[in-house]
């Protein structure tokens, strides 16, 4: 595949990872994540593996509901690895107490190759303010 092929099918990974965000869907994550996929979520702990990322992943859905949007700022390809440097911007409804409030972030995308195309490996992300 040629580079531009990859970053338009990273790109492709990047936005189906936001709409799930959006869809608060687990569903719709997983498969979005290698097998040994790794999730490192601001302020809690890091989930490694699919049963520890779908965890993560439901208790974060079951307490927020994002709105936001993807800016890709740079995706760098080599061979079957990647990664891709984002920011994140819109809202979030807080379940708890039904407050919407701004969502700003940054994420660092880990990506690898696979036989299903291009995956997540690792995510991290911190708020920008």
């Amino acid at each position: 595949m040629s580079k531009s092929n990859d970053q338009t099918a990273i790109k492709e990974l990047l936005f189906a990872y936001r709409d799930a965000l959006n869809a608060s869907s687990v569903d719709q994550v997983l498969p979005l994540y290698t097998t040994d996929g790794v999730f490192m979520p601001t302020g809690f702990p890091t989930a490694v593996g699919t049963e520890q990322v779908r965890g993560a992943y439901t208790g974060v859905f079951s307490s927020i509901k994002l709105n936001i949007e993807f800016f890709i700022d740079e995706i760098e390809v080599d061979r079957d690895h990647a990664f891709a440097r984002t920011t994140s911007k819109g809202t979030t409804l807080i379940h708890a107490t039904g407050e919407t409030v701004p969502e700003e972030n940054r994420e660092l995308f880990v990506l690898k190759r696979t036989d299903g195309g291009w995956k997540i490996a690792r995510y991290m992300f911190n708020k920008m303010k």
